[in-house]
């Protein structure tokens, strides 16, 4: 069978789907689409009065029906705060396809079932009916999401009979470990009819000042930054270490954004995705040295936001999801823009973006939940430093163990060149990804799909 056929029908936009309400009761409503094959359904959940919460769910073409090998579901959250995991996710890392809507060969469905959601409330197609809806906090947001998988798997036996791998890149990372916390409390209690298979984190935002303290000595260590540069990125970073430390977290963030400026100042503009590139020649992260300079403090949530051309596209993500995607999804409110509400979403959470989430992270190891990281080579804003850095702050038993260990090499295909390096410890699991930026699924696609057959345990395909 050819893989994802059944998605071409994206190119002439001749949609035979159902409108269905899916569930009753509860939190505000919900109403979900299904296309004639029943390969994808998507959908609003009302997790809060007036504050709707956009889904979309892939079922695998090669999902395999084995209740000793059950198929897993991987729910993908975006970083920023801010940026659409319904568009970014799906159509620039690994959904079925990509922005020029043909297939994607590295498509994750080769290993499991996807569903995107665009979190929190206001970003992607997502929107509240008031800017005073938005959610201040991760943990409002972790609570959002729970309301929504209570919404999505509770009628879907076939969905609970799989486990669910909440997999996260960049801040997408801090709503993950709170979610899998909420997620957990609402199964032990019974009210989510869910099995939590583990939380990844890709280049997560977990501990915002180990990543800004690695920031000067690693672009120092690669020629980007020099000893004067060294020293104004350290004055300011023993700055935000003392305003975290007092709990000043939205100084903190006004001097992690001055912060940006001085390593884009001594750098000649580095890419904060990937450190051998220019901002702006990431195809990925879409950002221009001008733009950000006036709106350092929105970088993160635009990071994928904008309309710049990718090299060889045909369009522009923002063209793509308020035209052929909106058409075709036909459920999205006329007052709905996609990506309209993103600048608001991370206003809104302007004084947790610098609230470290470590203590979540050795909470769900406690709880026995599988635990990944993995983190691209050439990354700066999440670098590979300091999310070792943070990793060895954990409190977990078997840290001493697991910092002890060799890695392992990771090859893929009959490549003997060497992409990457491995190690776990009971259900703690790290990836070091060479050659790959902020972005690993779009930078090393292959070893990216291998990692995640290996994270979900996903029953082989021939």
């Amino acid at each position: 069978m050819e893989l994802l056929k059944p998605h071409l029908f994206l190119y002439l936009l001749v949609i035979s789907f159902l409108l269905v309400p899916l569930f009753h009761g509860g939190i505000g409503t919900a109403i979900a689409a299904t296309n004639y094959d029943g390969s994808e359904s998507w959908g609003y959940v009302e997790v809060r009065p007036k504050a709707h919460m956009f889904w979309w769910y892939y079922r695998s073409p090669y999902r395999v029906e084995d209740p000793n090998e059950p198929w897993p579901v991987i729910l993908w959250l975006q970083g920023g705060p801010g940026a659409s995991g319904v568009g970014i996710g799906d159509f620039e890392e690994i959904g079925p396809l990509d922005r020029d809507l043909k297939p994607r060969n590295s498509t994750w469905l080769r290993k499991a079932d996807l569903l995107f959601v665009d979190n929190p409330v206001g970003t992607g197609y997502s929107f509240v009916e008031d800017e005073s809806l938005l959610v201040k906090t991760d943990v409002e947001a972790a609570t959002d999401l729970t309301t929504m998988l209570i919404r999505i798997f509770n009628r879907n036996k076939s969905l609970q009979k799989s486990p669910l791998y909440i997999v996260a890149e960049s801040y997408g990372g801090k709503f993950a470990v709170t979610l899998g916390l909420s997620a957990l409390k609402a199964i032990e209690s019974g009210k989510l009819k869910l099995k939590l298979g583990g939380v990844a984190l890709g280049d997560s935002w977990i501990s915002p000042e180990d990543f800004v303290f690695s920031w000067g000595p690693l672009l120092k260590d690669v020629s980007r930054l020099d000893d004067n540069g060294l020293k104004q990125s350290n004055r300011l970073t023993q700055k935000i270490k003392q305003q975290i430390d007092a709990g000043q977290f939205e100084a903190a963030t006004v001097s992690w954004s001055k912060l940006e400026d001085v390593i884009l100042d001594n750098t000649n503009s580095v890419d904060f995705y990937n450190f051998l590139l220019d901002s702006g020649m990431d195809p990925v992260s879409l950002t221009n040295s001008e733009l950000t300079r006036a709106i350092a403090i929105k970088r993160y949530s635009n990071y994928l936001q904008s309309s710049r051309y990718t090299p060889g596209s045909n369009g522009d993500l923002e063209s793509l999801m308020n035209g052929a995607v909106r058409k075709k999804l036909k459920i999205i409110p006329k007052s709905v823009r996609w990506g309209s509400q993103s600048y608001p979403v991370f206003d809104s959470l302007y004084g947790d973006f610098m609230r470290p989430r470590i203590d979540e992270v050795d909470e769900l190891l406690a709880k026995g939940v599988n635990v990944t990281v993995y983190n691209g080579q050439l990354d700066v804003i999440c670098s590979t430093n300091g999310a070792e850095a943070w990793v060895k702050k954990l409190k977990w038993e078997g840290l001493k163990t697991f910092l002890n260990m060799e890695r392992s090499p990771m090859y893929c295909g009959d490549d003997k060149i060497t992409k990457g390096f491995t190690k776990s410890y009971k259900n703690f699991h790290f990836y070091w990804i060479l050659g790959a930026g902020h972005f690993v699924p779009v930078d090393q696609p292959c070893l990216a799909l291998d990692m995640v057959a290996s994270i979900t345990q996903s029953p082989a395909v021939p």
